[in-house]
């Protein structure tokens, strides 16, 4: 891939893409090819096959997804299976038709089992029952790695891809039901702040262990490995770090300043005891994270801000 390189970035406007649009950017990479949704639905066989057919990009680097945290995860299952699936295949499958030189899947670190031991290792996929809440996204996920895998087996398509861990940072999604955990705290502590309120409530028991990485990091790490690697094996891409769910609080509710207190609602479900990846296999490759958690929470409170009304 060089600078002259047509790049097609699905879903471009999300937290992935976005991230992977301005990487590409910073690097002097300016054919970039992008569709919005409502300009090309990504869902359509037909509609990505004409895409493909007429735009000809050379390099894909697959973002595209419909996502989620724990509640829209439940939620909505058919969905996150049905447009997931639909997503990924007419993609793959479109770019192995128009012979793209190579294609980057983004997964999810979901896909591993519920209890797999920690950290989890590229070779525990498919050891394992999944997390029940988020099974439906983890499936298709894993339909994805497979589908590159075949591809490459089968017609020695150059397709790779990559499990990145817990994302945050620039455009990220902060609905108060449908976002994941770090930018629904942000909200929620936002917003506690502003209305002075003398609590803020925080689901589980906030003992689960998290690994986070800033979106932009994954972005970094998504070109090293499009220029450096290309191999079949899937690529942990995190932090090798992690915290409690209850650390994480504080940490970000002294970032926005709120000082009340926290309480924890048992009710609620903690998901999966604990989700760190071994991303040994990415270090030894050459690539490890630059943004540490402190100030990566400061960077997206600081997006969040910046897009209140």
């Amino acid at each position: 891939m060089d600078i002259q390189s047509k790049i097609f970035v699905a879903g471009h406007r999300g937290m992935v893409g976005s991230a992977v649009y301005r990487a590409l950017k910073t690097k002097g990479f300016n054919n970039i090819v992008t569709r919005t949704s409502a300009e090309l639905d990504l869902r359509s066989q037909q509609a990505v096959a004409d895409f493909f057919a007429l735009e000809k990009p050379e390099y894909v680097f697959l973002c595209a997804a419909k996502v989620g945290g724990i509640v829209a995860n439940n939620t909505y299952r058919a969905e996150f299976l049905y447009d997931n699936l639909a997503i990924q295949n007419n993609i793959i499958h479109s770019a192995f038709v128009n012979d793209v030189e190579k294609l980057m899947f983004f997964g999810s670190s979901c896909i591993y089992p519920k209890l797999a031991p920690q950290p989890l290792k590229e070779d525990y996929l498919l050891t394992g029952l999944l997390e029940p809440t988020n099974e439906p996204y983890a499936i298709a996920k894993i339909a994805g790695i497979k589908l590159c895998e075949a591809y490459r087996d089968q017609y020695d398509c150059n397709f790779i891809s990559v499990m990145p861990t817990n994302l945050y940072g620039i455009n990220d999604n902060y609905h108060p039901e449908n976002s994941h955990v770090l930018p629904a705290l942000i909200r929620k502590f936002h917003e506690a702040k502003v209305n002075q309120l003398p609590q803020v409530e925080i689901w589980g028991t906030g003992s689960p262990l998290r690994e986070f990485l800033f979106a932009d990091d994954l972005a970094d790490a998504a070109l090293f490995l499009m220029l450096n690697y290309n191999g079949k094996q899937f690529v942990n891409i995190g932090s090798g770090t992690d915290l409690s769910i209850k650390d994480l609080a504080i940490l970000i509710k002294d970032t926005i300043g709120y000082t009340g207190e926290l309480v924890f609602n048992t009710s609620k479900p903690d998901g999966t005891p604990r989700k760190l990846m071994d991303v040994s296999y990415l270090h030894n490759l050459g690539w490890q994270h630059k943004v540490q958690l402190n100030e990566g929470i400061q960077m997206a409170y600081n997006d969040f801000l910046s897009k209140q009304s």
